[in-house]
């Protein structure tokens, strides 16, 4: 019996230690957060450490700036920026690409670029086409000099050649022989990109010019396009050989077409002799002293004849070359307007002196 209670109350001392160990259903429900706070840690499972920190997104190299965007000489051609009326430059023309002093020679340009870039004057009388690759190599004086023949398109003959000495006006020789010619003056500006890119083949490659010139004259007249008329004489020498003179010497009519049509085979049942167009007369022997005396080609010889006499500027002596052949000379006093002069005859009474 004596071993019993021994073991009896052994076991209920062990029994006490066990439950006293053991929390009672019956505690406090304040105990509670304590623990489970600590049976489930919110820090240990959702490590912050899990996110990519910060720097894993760097904003700059994600973003270059200057590579997505490619530089300015790439945008955009004069022809998106139409130019208002009387407005030269056009806002926003760009200012790169074109032949400027201390500037390295641009690359030479394959025969096919240099056809599409000579399409749209190719098929120009030979004298007018001469002013028009001798005047775009000074693309910087179009802008302001079609801009003046824009304001002064009244203006004629006799009267045009006396304003421009009156104004004084200080474009080169080859610029102020395309005034009477506003039109052409107008495309060149609203297109400079097109117009630098002519300047700069006429001074570094003005041979391939030439030669691009001759080929797209015989494709138009292999195809029917280009024959004489009462505007102008077209006449074949040999090959390489196609020139376009005036039918009546002195009087300039500007042709215009389509370039993808008059250098393409024509469709079946189509009339090419209507193709060409022509512009009104424009008298060209007052202005002489401009380079209107002899002007032309020597296709044979690659020249250009600009008052009976080669034209000889190139990339190399473009900062330092004596024109020859004109008889103007820039006058040394600033530009000045001693003329009355209308804003548009045609459809405007209006009259401004300046």
């Amino acid at each position: 019996m004596r071993m019993k209670s021994i073991f009896t109350a052994s076991l209920g001392g062990l029994l006490a230690v066990v439950f006293a160990a053991t929390p009672s259903a019956a505690q406090d429900p304040n105990q509670y957060p304590p623990q489970q706070q600590q049976q489930y840690p919110q820090q240990q499972q959702y490590p912050q450490q899990q996110y990519p920190p910060p720097q894993q997104y760097p904003q700059t190299q994600q973003y270059p700036q200057q590579q997505q965007y490619p530089p300015q000489q790439q945008y955009p051609p004069q022809g998106q920026y139409p130019p208002q009326q009387g407005q030269y430059p056009p806002p926003g023309y760009p200012q790169q690409g074109y032949p400027q002093q201390g500037y390295g020679q641009p690359p030479l340009m394959p025969p096919q670029q240099l056809d599409q870039l000579v399409a749209r004057i190719a098929l120009y009388p030979d004298g007018l086409l001469a002013q028009i690759l001798t005047a775009s190599t000074f693309y910087n004086q179009i802008p302001d000099a079609a801009g003046w023949a824009n304001q002064h398109a009244y203006l004629h003959g006799e009267q045009l050649a006396g304003a421009i000495q009156a104004d004084q006006l200080p474009f080169d020789p080859s610029i102020l022989a395309l005034l009477p010619f506003p039109q052409i003056l107008q495309m060149m500006a609203a297109d400079m990109g097109w117009t630098g890119q002519l300047g700069n083949a006429v001074l570094t490659q003005r041979n391939d010019v030439m030669d691009a010139v001759q080929r797209e004259r015989q494709r138009a007249y292999d195809y029917g396009y280009l024959r004489s008329n009462p505007y102008e004489q077209v006449s074949v020498a040999g090959p390489g050989e196609i020139e376009i003179l005036p039918a009546q010497p002195g009087y300039y009519y500007v042709p215009v077409y389509d370039p993808y049509l008059v250098y393409a085979r024509p469709r079946p049942g189509f009339f090419v002799g209507g193709a060409i167009h022509f512009g009104p007369a424009v008298t060209v022997g007052a202005f002489v002293p401009f380079g209107w005396g002899t002007v032309g080609f020597g296709w044979r010889e690659h020249s250009i004849l600009v008052g009976g006499r080669p034209w000889a500027r190139t990339w190399v002596n473009r900062g330092a070359y004596v024109h020859e052949g004109y008889a103007y000379r820039a006058p040394a006093g600033p530009r000045v307007e001693h003329h009355e002069f209308h804003r548009d005859e045609r459809h405007d009474d209006r009259r401004d002196r300046h």
